[in-house]
């Protein structure tokens, strides 16, 4: 009997925002951080394989990425990786895996999930995926899981869903109905006491054949680049013109905020998506009594710092830090990041590596 359930992990982003731990040689789903035991993409695989046949598990990953994807999931065959000559976003990957799994098998199921998840409750988390594809097989609708709130989180994506007060606590399907990227803690606080509002997950559930005809709709432009895809001769070429042509855009904003067909199914799993040093320091980091988040191979001195994060990979050397508050201490084997711990002034410098003379640190 054909199992119809698929997964694809979205393994293809460069992690700019955990630069420099994270560069493009080697971004962050490939790195184990902070005395974890395995890499970000190993333990999104052995989640999903839990759920999902081996077989049916699938990697987007940019092109230059293939080996790490397969000294990391050595089992995955190697056909199921699909590769993106550019990164264009989230949303060509969905429409590119979509049309490939559609033309495999017409009544595939995906599952698309991040491969920066840090989850607990395994339990849990296996419930909401089995519920959330047995849905998503017996209606046309987008899914995304909505992870109950705790607290008013800055550093999340919130959706807002139908139903007034309270509309998530029988931990039914709701009607999704706004999304907004990262409130301040003040409209945070609101959300969260409004009892309307869950953190946006990233991952989502729908038919292969219901997600293209949305994106058809919402998104026509993009959609239309795979039209021909499986009668192509050369689909090789074929991809490479697609992505030439696409724009760089998100799942989200190209179809998640403009579908009529979106919908929440509740989620209460320990969530957190790891996606900068302000989110590892938050929710993964063990913290020491002055809050600092320290992690070095080599000795250290440490005086008078509180709130801060300081890593160091090269064991034979001593790291001193001293009268710092709120600040990132990064040493990596090429670079020396000392910044504030605020992703604004990060981007500033992430916007300095642009220029010629720093390609070679990106």
């Amino acid at each position: 009997m054909t199992d119809h359930r698929y997964c694809v992990i979205l393994a293809g982003g460069i992690g700019t925002r955990f630069w420099p731990l994270s560069r493009e040689y080697k971004p962050k789903q490939f790195l184990r951080v902070w005395n974890q035991e395995k890499s970000f993409i190993r333990y999104t695989f052995e989640r999903m394989v839990r759920s999902i046949p081996l077989e049916n598990i699938y990697v987007s990953t940019l092109a230059q990425y293939k080996s790490m994807v397969m000294e990391h999931l050595p089992e995955l065959p190697e056909e199921n990786i699909i590769l993106e000559p550019y990164g264009r976003n989230t949303a060509p990957t969905v429409a590119y895996s979509a049309t490939l799994l559609q033309a495999k098998d017409p009544e595939a199921v995906i599952v698309v999930a991040p491969a920066d998840h840090n989850i607990s409750d395994n339990a849990m988390f296996d419930k909401n995926i089995d519920q959330a594809l047995e849905i998503a097989a017996s209606q046309d609708i987008l899914l995304t899981l909505g992870i109950v709130p705790t607290r008013p989180d800055t550093n999340f994506g919130y959706v807002q869903v139908s139903g007034g007060k309270d509309a998530y606590s029988d931990g039914t399907l709701v009607k999704a109905k706004t999304f907004t990227e990262k409130p301040d803690k003040e409209l945070a606080k609101v959300f969260l006491d409004s009892g309307e509002f869950l953190w946006n997950s990233g991952i989502f559930f729908w038919k292969a054949s219901v997600v293209l005809e949305e994106m058809h709709k919402c998104c026509p432009e993009l959609a239309k680049l795979w039209d021909g895809y499986e009668a192509a001769a050369d689909k090789d070429a074929f991809v490479q013109r697609a992505y030439s042509d696409s724009t760089r855009i998100s799942i989200d904003y190209a179809l998640m905020e403009k579908s009529e067909k979106v919908w929440v199914l509740p989620a209460k799993f320990i969530w957190s998506d790891i996606g900068s040093w302000s989110t590892l320091y938050e929710y993964t980091a063990e913290k020491e009594e002055d809050g600092n988040a320290i992690s070095t191979e080599g000795k250290r001195i440490v005086k008078n710092v509180t709130h801060s994060i300081v890593t160091g990979s090269d064991p034979g050397k001593l790291t001193v830090v001293c009268d710092l508050d709120n600040f990132m201490v990064i040493d990596t084997d090429k670079i020396l990041l000392v910044c504030p711990r605020d992703e604004r002034r990060l981007q500033e410098i992430l916007s300095e590596l642009a220029l010629p003379e720093y390609s070679e640190f990106k």
